[in-house]
């Protein structure tokens, strides 16, 4: 009987190396499919903020023309000085008042947010179950619903016109506080908090030095999603705030618009004097965020 000895075959480890690493590079390597998707998002995205720089910088007549300008003008400084002088907008009191409003409510938001949310996730009290159904089932309902008796209790308490009333019904937010108890459930460990509990920690420090923490990535996401949101806001604000001498900027905005003959270029200016405190805020915490956030997908 013949046995037939077959050799092994050599392997090499740097081919082998060199071909996972060259799987690796056609994996994670865009196409130029991928390539023109990401410039046309980044036009389009960017596109509306130039059209308004462009407009805000010519004169009225030049913004009403056709074919329109595609080039900024040199009347930018003219135009954001007309809208700054102008009395019936009086959009500098819109911009303190609309910082005062989003800077409380993002504060209150994360505040309770977090709060609220550390209780649903990780501590044990009855009724638990069904007050996170109500919390879900109050961010189904839309806020026009609410309008009538919640301008009948602003009354009540003599807050029309003020701004405790743009303010306080938006202190604690359902979706701030879902999204933090699912952001928690993952993010903290069961095994910390005992472990904070034998070191003989209150439910308060354990929240404050242990969740707190933890919760930093989604706290900052949720902050500027909150700041944003208000800072938009329009429909509640123009219900409460009949006084044009205390306005919110969007309501400065709404009164430019609202002239008989609508002043193009001092509309596009005041949208970019509206729009600039956003760019600032996102400009000074944005790299915080996704920081943040990769730091909060590591741990996980």
């Amino acid at each position: 009987m013949t046995t037939t000895t077959f050799a092994p075959v050599p392997v090499n480890p740097g081919a082998a190396s060199r071909r996972a690493a060259h799987g690796a590079e056609r994996l994670w390597k865009a196409s130029p499919l991928t390539w023109i998707g990401l410039v046309l998002g980044v036009i389009l995205s960017l596109f509306p903020f130039y059209w308004m720089i462009v407009i805000a910088s010519r004169s009225n007549d030049a913004a009403n023309s056709w074919p329109p300008p595609f080039l900024p003008g040199g009347n930018l400084g003219e135009n954001v000085r007309r809208v700054l002088g102008n009395t019936d907008a009086n959009i500098v009191q819109g911009l303190l008042n609309s910082v005062l409003v989003a800077g409380t409510i993002t504060a209150a938001t994360v505040f309770f947010g977090s709060l609220a949310g550390f209780a649903f996730a990780k501590l044990r009290f009855r009724g638990k179950n069904a007050l996170l159904l109500i919390i879900l089932a109050s961010m189904m309902v839309p806020i026009q619903l609410g309008v009538l008796p919640l301008y009948l209790l602003m009354a009540k308490l003599e807050w029309l016109n003020t701004m405790p009333a743009v303010t306080v019904p938006f202190l604690i937010s359902g979706f701030g506080i879902f999204m933090m108890r699912q952001y928690a459930e993952q993010a903290v460990p069961n095994e910390l908090i005992e472990a904070a509990r034998v070191d003989g920690c209150s439910t308060w420090r354990i929240y404050w030095h242990v969740v707190v923490p933890a919760l930093r990535p989604a706290a900052a996401v949720l902050g500027l999603l909150t700041f944003m949101e208000q800072w938009n806001q329009f429909f509640w604000p123009f219900v409460v705030l009949a006084d044009p001498a205390n306005p919110t900027v969007q309501i400065s905005l709404r009164t430019l618009n609202s002239a008989y003959f609508a002043d193009t270029s001092q509309i596009f200016a005041g949208t970019l004097i509206a729009t600039l405190p956003l760019f600032i805020v996102f400009i000074l915490f944005g790299r915080q965020i996704i920081g943040g956030i990769m730091e909060g997908a590591v741990k996980s």
